[in-house]
């Protein structure tokens, strides 16, 4: 029989920095969950491009916003505004950015164990096992 295995993320296992914001993570077995941060006049192709090193994000989201408000914009145009108590499911290709002037913060439930990180493949994460797979 399984253990309950109780974090929080006043404590987290990692936390990554990047320009305007952070990723506050919780690794759980296999799972890996993220609170994450995004400060004002915070945006993607500003501040996480020059680290993934990709043209958009190419991560994918699923995400339930606790405050603040994002835009997202996909690399086909569709685009969505994310205020509070909003759950989104983000797939990769796309930018997006704070609107106003309240901090965004959202718990990731699936796209934050490699957000931000230069230089590592999605083929390297064991549950990406495509070769096709992108970086973000």
């Amino acid at each position: 029989m399984g253990r309950i295995n109780l974090k929080r993320f006043t404590t987290p296992d990692e936390t990554r920095k990047f320009p305007s914001g952070q990723a506050q993570l919780l690794k759980i077995g296999t799972d890996v969950v993220g609170l994450a941060t995004f400060e004002k006049g915070w945006k993607w192709s500003k501040d996480v491009m020059p680290i993934a090193g990709t043209k958009s994000c190419e991560a994918a989201h699923n995400c339930y916003v606790l405050s603040g408000k994002m835009r997202v914009v996909m690399d086909d145009g569709e685009a969505v505004e994310l205020s509070a108590g909003d759950f989104a499911n983000i797939p990769p290709g796309h930018d997006a950015w704070v609107l106003g002037d309240e901090t965004c913060r959202m718990v990731d439930f699936t796209g934050l164990e490699h957000y931000a990180q230069p230089g590592v493949a999605a083929t390297q994460r064991p549950e990406a096992g495509r070769p096709e797979a992108r970086r973000h």
